[in-house]
């Protein structure tokens, strides 16, 4: 059995299903009408149209929110609605989700319909406001949900189903496929968009059937960008999505990968997540993310450009204030070296940015991290989190210290005074403890999809690899291990010298290059020992020529 072979079958993809998972269909989408509230939705839907009312999408500041927005307002002009605007909450001023100030400042405008996308399952106060100044509301999120629903006219939330027949999904899939529930719950924001924008063709002119794959690149860049598991919908979401991508319609997206060096043809999932994405969330990090959206439902090249180099400058921007916060946070970290959760808290920190260092301290120290952003007397923070340790059920845990707070197990949010921090870390410490989790360091070390000799690493199983694509949570680039490797050359590199890049070779005397950035000190082996690697192999291209070279993601010396 060839490598590629080993690894497709590691991986749980069979003989039979191989065709399926390599080459996704569009076609098998699952009906939008099993989602919970779909025909409440699209019934309000179909009168708004009928009375010519007012609506507002209300977004959020991320990239999951940003696309769902822009894919609302561009279908929406396709099926005949004509006035439709967005509101995007400032994450300074208003942070996340609906407030009561924003849905009275909407009810001034005239707006008889509100329809949020990425938030709005827990607004249950927010809500009842809109409804006492005659504003119906159509939530569409995916986050977690509440036993009570808001009282809105339709809340189209995966999270629902969960919720109501938990012993019916394993991994946000649904065990028994004759059942009458939608297959999939892990769709993002934007995915649950998406699904409302199908339903509607069913019942509503404007949008012909095969036509809504031109929102797709959208759907594309907001999956991958919110780190949902990359299977069943949204695997074929994002696979056809990047084909739309290659030949976007929209100037905004083609001026975004040209100041990110994003060739269109090659565009991949790493693209959206390391070139497209961090540029557009700048926005919303720094200022305010309307860039952003201005940016994606701008129809005039020159703008688009103008704005995507304003979104590269904002990067480069929060990649420095990102390594100054970083480094204060870890002369923090060390203070508490002992707790099992990293609850670190300073003024002058941009609360925009610290959702970033959390996930560098979770790196760093392998612990679930919150970084708190202090503005007089209230903190507002973000969390990272992995392994059993829900971030979302911690915050839980310490509401009696806490303003306001919520998200996923992996990634949470929390706003509370200044003055309880303290407190607050005590509490999340404690239910870490409670839980008693064993191992958890081990679940972020790199495991290997296969052995691998170095003569089996070549161009042709790199070439192979793309056939996985895209790569993300749920099914990440293929991992290799080979053993018994010598040593052959070590070299420092980075200002820092930060980086190493090793020249191994087996007993065959095949060589493969090994490059890791901001490699742990372990990396930094002697020449002539002997060691196992785990690596993900790739081209490196230079100066004209091709060779083969893995990423360096763990050493162990023999």
């Amino acid at each position: 059995m060839s490598l590629f072979h080993r690894i497709l079958s590691a991986r749980g993809i069979s003989p039979e299903t191989r065709a399926t998972f390599l080459s996704p269909q569009y076609d098998k989408k699952h009906d939008p009408f099993l989602l919970p509230d779909m025909e409440k939705a699209v019934m309000r839907l179909e009168k708004a149209r009928k009375n010519d009312e007012h609506i507002t999408i209300y977004g959020d500041y991320d990239i999951d929110g940003l696309t769902a927005t822009a894919l609302l307002l561009d279908s929406f002009s396709g099926f005949g609605f004509t006035h439709v605007d967005a509101f995007i909450p400032n994450r300074f001023t208003e942070g996340y989700g609906l407030t009561v100030d924003a849905i009275e400042r909407i009810a001034k405008t005239g707006a008889s319909l509100v329809i949020t996308v990425d938030c709005g399952s827990l607004s249950h106060v927010e809500i009842a406001r809109a409804n006492e100044l005659g504003m119906d509301v159509i939530v569409t999120d995916h986050h977690n949900v509440s036993p009570e629903q808001p009282d809105a006219v339709a809340v189209i939330n995966p999270k629902r189903l969960l919720q109501d027949h938990p012993d019916a999904y394993e991994k946000y899939l649904l065990k028994d496929q004759s059942n009458k529930l939608y297959p999939f719950l892990d769709l993002p924001g934007v995915g649950v968009a998406f699904k409302l924008v199908q339903a509607l063709q069913a019942r509503m002119s404007g949008i012909e059937p095969g036509q809504e794959k031109w929102l797709l690149d959208l759907v594309a860049l907001g999956t991958v960008c919110d780190v949902v598991t990359l299977v069943d919908e949204n695997r074929t979401h994002v696979f056809w999505g990047l084909k739309v991508l290659s030949k976007t319609r929209r100037p905004g997206l083609r001026a975004l990968m040209t100041v990110a060096a994003v060739e269109p043809m090659a565009v991949n999932a790493r693209s959206l997540g390391f070139g497209l994405g961090p540029r557009m969330n700048a926005s919303g990090r720094l200022e305010t993310a309307q860039y952003a959206l201005d940016l994606l439902t701008t129809r005039d090249p020159q703008e688009a450009l103008r704005i995507a180099r304003q979104l590269d400058d904002m990067n480069k921007s929060r990649r420095k204030d990102q390594d100054g916060i970083f480094e204060e946070a870890k002369v923090q970290a060390e203070k508490y070296a002992d707790d099992p959760v990293i609850v670190v808290s300073a003024s002058g920190w941009n609360h925009g940015i610290v959702g970033i260092v959390a996930a560098k301290l979770l790196e760093k120290y392998q612990k679930p991290a919150f970084v708190l952003a202090e503005d007089g007397e209230v903190a507002k923070g973000s969390a990272r989190s992995y392994g059993g340790f829900s971030a979302a059920d911690a915050i839980r845990s310490a509401e009696a210290h806490i303003t306001k707070g919520g998200g996923h197990a992996l990634a949470a949010g929390v706003t509370l005074p200044v003055g309880a921090v303290d407190e607050f870390r005590k509490a999340v410490n404690n239910y870490y403890r409670e839980l008693k989790l064993v191992d958890q360091a081990q679940l972020l070390v790199s495991t290997a999809d296969a052995d691998a000799l170095l003569s089996e690493v070549d161009e042709t199983l790199v070439g192979q690899f793309a056939a996985l694509e895209p790569f993300g949570n749920g099914n990440p680039q293929p991992i290799l291990r080979s053993v018994n490797l010598a040593v052959m050359d070590v070299r420092r590199m980075g200002d820092k010298a930060q980086h190493v890049k090793l020249l191994v070779r087996d007993t065959n005397d095949t060589q493969l290059q090994l490059l890791a950035f901001n490699a742990p000190d372990h990396f930094f082996v002697e020449v002539g020992e002997r060691v196992d690697v785990w690596y993900s192999p790739d081209i490196n291209e230079w100066q004209g020529r091709r060779s083969v070279e893995g990423r360096l993601l763990r050493v162990e010396r023999r």
